[in-house]
């Protein structure tokens, strides 16, 4: 396994990571990780953990992680949009067909307003988006 290994491992948080370099090339032939920096995705910034001083290959692998989980947290908001809007179709099926009066009226105010905010939004969007066009 230790062969297998990157020379890196990432410890996603919240909005970033905590950077460690790993280590299987000693006496007892047990993984290592050493903590080396933190990735704030947001504002780009990366801390060196302590003491420690990046060299050119642990920023470029840095470099290279931070582009690839902007990349993947992009393509997972999308699509948990079209998650949203599949929701929407099947709310939409759920009240027409199978909602009591007291589940409707549990619930009808909440989706009302969400679905007016997001409509206002979406709209207001779709204009400035023409009038820049």
């Amino acid at each position: 396994m230790a062969g297998d290994l990157p020379d890196y491992y990432f410890r996603v948080r919240e909005n970033g990571a905590a950077v460690f370099r790993l280590d299987s090339e000693n006496r007892q032939r047990r993984i290592e990780m050493e903590q080396i920096a933190v990735v704030n995705l947001r504002s780009g910034e990366v801390k060196p953990h302590g003491l420690h001083r990046l060299t050119e290959a642990d920023e470029a692998e840095i470099a290279r992680w931070a582009e690839a989980r902007r990349d993947t947290l992009a393509a997972r908001e999308i699509d948990d949009i079209r998650r949203a809007v599949d929701h929407l179709n099947l709310t939409t099926q759920w009240a027409q067909s199978r909602a009591t009066d007291a589940e409707l009226d549990a619930v009808t105010d909440d989706l009302l307003l969400a679905m007016h905010d997001l409509r206002s939004t979406l709209v207001r969007k779709k204009a400035d988006r023409m009038d820049r066009g």
